[in-house]
């Protein structure tokens, strides 16, 4: 008898344990750190390096900046279309060197910080190009609207690719203030692996912040082309995000009094986004208050941290107006291409968690104490619903699980690929053979983050539902610092 319950026993541990053990393995964020760090070769201007892994692409666009008679080759491309937009391709390497910095550790160990560090440099390649002199910066390649009207591969596209620039008689504080932040931030990304490369980087990023602030204006005022898909609401927030990078990078107390002398730290904001820096600006300088650096209780540090914490508690639902949740626990923000804010949310929540954790500090929201470990569970939550844990039991990210989009608004994934038939596809003929092919794609567009489901968790996997299903750059960035974090 004594035996037969020692048998059910040691059985029922073996069963919880390997329950246990399932349940830890049902997502694999080490894959999906792999495929995130992939779709950015996807999204790759320019000659194709020998050390390519996405291999259905092919070399594209290897003339840019031949009408103004400069090197514009490289880059990336935005989304689904071939236009190259400063605005947002500097916003994406801002995020992927601050998901870089933060969790550089994890990233070595997994073996993708070398894949981290290219695909930034795959960026800042191309943003130094395009800032030939310190106060001319290239902010855009291609026409939205003529791109727009054809369906191509980006190795045979037809459309113009018209250089678009600011300049000192046409500014653009925003995008250079964007570009500054990027560089800054990509500057403490290579600073232990190329000092020298740092270096370069630091220097266009002290030149970039002068240039916008000596040259004020919204950039689509100069860049009209822009406005129509990347319009911006403002500068102000571009300035202190990069005033901040700038003095994580060099702790130059000018940066500082910067900050420090701002007439508006931003208020309580509702998303974090490519046009919208507030909340990343709030975090960098609340974690120097964390740190003791500037004081917790004067001036307006405390309200920068103040404010940061809103947008936190407001996202863990402790605040005053809490962000909408789908039914499935999706935290959800505006219709079109939701899940590009909620990916901030989440490094947003996973950063902050890191900064409270070596000093056991909480957030007091109006709803009660937050903890570090709860800010994980957040963007874990939000991860988790992403990668498949959701009412459609469906991955947002391409290429992941069993079950994932296969109709991803997207031409060169659409498109079957240049190596497999050299054909040109012409503008119009795009259409009617691939986009209005109701067939998965022919090319897998992995490590992607659509745009995302509506606020009832519905989705409809359709390359027509451009709101739903195309994916960004911008979409992608902020999840590999958190997927490093979980792996």
């Amino acid at each position: 008898m004594r035996l037969g319950l020692d048998l059910l026993f040691m059985f029922l541990v073996l069963f919880i344990l390997f329950a246990l053990t399932k349940s830890l393995a049902a997502i694999d964020y080490e894959q999906a750190l792999t495929k995130s760090l992939l779709y950015y070769e996807a999204q790759r201007s320019g000659k194709l390096p020998p050390e390519q892994r996405v291999q259905w692409r092919g070399d594209s666009a290897l003339k840019d900046g031949s009408d103004a008679g400069v090197d514009l080759d490289g880059g990336y491309y935005d989304a689904g279309d071939n236009v190259k937009f400063g605005f947002p391709m500097a916003f994406t390497i801002t995020m992927l060197s601050w998901s870089t910095i933060e969790f550089a550790s994890k990233l070595e160990t997994k073996n993708e910080l070398s894949n981290a560090l290219d695909a930034i440099k795959w960026g800042t390649d191309y943003l130094i190009k395009a800032h030939p002199q310190p106060n001319v910066l290239y902010g855009q390649v291609g026409e939205g609207g003529s791109d727009h009207t054809c369906w191509q591969r980006p190795e045979d596209m037809t459309t113009p690719r018209t250089s678009f620039k600011i300049d000192e008689q046409h500014p653009g504080s925003d995008l250079a203030g964007e570009t500054a932040a990027a560089f800054a931030a990509a500057s403490i990304a290579f600073k232990d692996k190329d000092p020298t490369y740092s270096g370069q980087l630091l220097t266009h990023a002290k030149q970039l912040f002068e240039f916008a602030r000596s040259h004020a204006g919204v950039y689509q005022n100069s860049i009209n082309v822009a406005g129509q898909f990347y319009s911006s609401s403002g500068y102000e927030d571009e300035l202190l995000w990069a005033a901040a990078w700038l003095h994580r990078a060099t702790d130059d107390k000018s940066y500082l009094d910067y900050l420090g002398q701002a007439g508006n730290t931003g208020g309580a904001r509702t998303v974090f986004a490519w046009d919208d820096k507030f909340v990343g600006a709030q975090v960098l300088v609340a974690k120097l208050v964390l740190e003791g650096k500037v004081p917790a209780d004067s001036g307006p540090w405390s309200q920068y941290k103040n404010q940061a914490e809103q947008f936190i508690c407001s996202c863990i639902q402790k605040g005053n107006n809490n962000v909408k949740k789908t039914p499935g626990g999706l935290l959800w923000f505006l219709p079109f291409n939701n899940l590009q804010y909620t990916a901030t949310a989440a490094l947003i929540a996973t950063v902050y968690s890191e900064y409270l954790s070596p000093k056991r500090a909480s957030i007091q929201c109006s709803g009660g104490i937050v903890q570090a470990p709860a800010l994980l569970d957040l963007a874990r939550s939000q991860v988790d619903y992403i990668l498949g844990s959701n009412p459609n039991g469906m991955s947002y990210m391409v290429g992941f699980g069993s079950k994932y989009p296969t109709q991803v608004h997207h031409r060169g994934a659409s498109i079957v690929s240049i190596k497999k038939d050299p054909s040109p596809v012409a503008c119009q003929a795009g259409f009617d053979a691939w986009f209005n092919k109701n067939a998965p794609n022919p090319n897998v567009l992995d490590g992607a983050i659509v745009g995302g489901p509506n606020d009832s968790d519905g989705y409809t996997d359709s390359r027509t539902n451009f709101q739903m299903a195309e994916a960004s750059t911008v979409n992608t960035a902020p999840l590999v610092g958190v997927l490093a974090k979980l792996a």
